[in-house]
């Protein structure tokens, strides 16, 4: 079930024994990434992605010929494609900002072991709980990148998490389910915006766009669209922004069914449509650039805001591996553990 939007809470799985501090570990997870731009290594990565029932809430028999039989042969070469744009030396942003963001986390946790893990993909996160088991770690706490709860992204770290303490139970774990509105996160993205206007100018709208969900999920009662615009809001405070200098939209869109609105790329056709010289675009919602952040904004969407006759779409990077937000989420991290007695 969705936690609560108003409050920050950590979700508990296995018994906690009496331990010392120096026992403890942190597993950072992300969602997720192929690993090569290939259409082979896309097809298995959305595979597993859309295999999950959090993810693609179909039945089974209905969804599955669907998804082996068209969308992953169609899909698959057309999103390699997107990912070989942006792909770099090291391997996919999402990966190797991910993996950057946990090291820094560590250096500013002396004494504590940290990995990281993909809930799709490699690594996978009972691996990186192996890593840490092996490394003397009694119990974990478990913070999956995603700031703000939903139940398509957080929920299913927690299913894994649940699975793995069935199989596993003598590691006690703990989960952070949300910080959508951390002082430290916001300001780390306050600070990360005017910086981008020292250096490049300001535009005349900030549209910070979230990845979006299917508008059913919100009216069951899934906190994550009022958790978007608490942490929009936070920003825009924090910024000084007043009312019509920012707005707040939805990405990637996935399917036939209503998602949430107004979308990203509807809104930026409409900016476009009204000569508006320059829009900022930043993702609030990703902490590490991927393929949504890096292709379908910076690129794909700056191409339509253009087409409609808009002028530039300047992008606003995601906060990745930034001191600040290594700063930010280390905080975090260690009022989790001190909460944990």
């Amino acid at each position: 079930m969705p936690m609560p939007a108003a409050t920050a809470r950590s979700a508990e799985t296995g018994a906690e024994p009496s331990l010392p501090a120096s026992t403890q570990g942190l597993l950072v997870v992300n969602l997720g990434t192929p690993q090569a731009p290939t259409a082979a290594a896309v097809r298995r990565y959305l595979a597993e992605f859309l295999s999950d029932p959090r993810v693609v809430q179909v039945p089974r028999l209905l969804w599955w010929p669907l998804l082996h039989g068209v969308i992953l042969p169609l899909r698959a070469p057309r999103v390699a494609r997107k990912y070989a744009q942006v792909w770099l030396d090291d391997g996919s942003p999402l990966a190797v900002y991910t993996a950057r963001l946990a090291a820094a986390i560590g250096e500013r946790l002396p004494g504590v072991p940290v990995a990281h893990a993909m809930r799709y993909g490699e690594p996978g996160i009972d691996a990186g709980l192996r890593a840490l088991r092996d490394r003397g770690c009694g119990r974990v706490l478990v913070l999956p990148l995603y700031p703000q709860y939903s139940t398509t992204t957080t929920a299913s770290v927690a299913d894994a998490l649940a699975r793995i303490a069935k199989d596993a139970a003598e590691l006690p774990l703990r989960m952070v389910d949300q910080y959508s509105t951390d002082a430290g996160v916001v300001a780390a993205l306050a600070d990360s915006v005017r910086a981008h206007w020292q250096a490049h100018g300001r535009g005349e709208r900030l549209l910070m766009s979230f990845h979006g969900i299917p508008q059913r999920l919100v009216d069951g009662g899934d906190p994550y669209s009022t958790q978007c615009h608490a942490t929009a809001t936070a920003l825009a405070a924090a910024l000084g922004l007043g009312h019509g200098e920012w707005l707040v939209t939805f990405q990637s869109r996935f399917g036939r069914e209503q998602w949430l609105q107004p979308a990203t790329d509807a809104t930026l056709r409409l900016l476009g449509e009204t000569g508006l010289g320059r829009v900022d675009v930043v993702c609030p919602g990703f902490p590490a650039d991927c393929l949504e952040t890096l292709e379908e904004i910076a690129l794909q969407n700056a191409a339509l805001f253009r087409a409609a006759g808009g002028g530039t779409l300047a992008y606003i990077p995601c906060l990745n591996d930034a001191p600040a937000h290594a700063d930010a989420l280390a905080a975090l991290v260690a009022r989790e553990f001190d909460a944990w007695r």
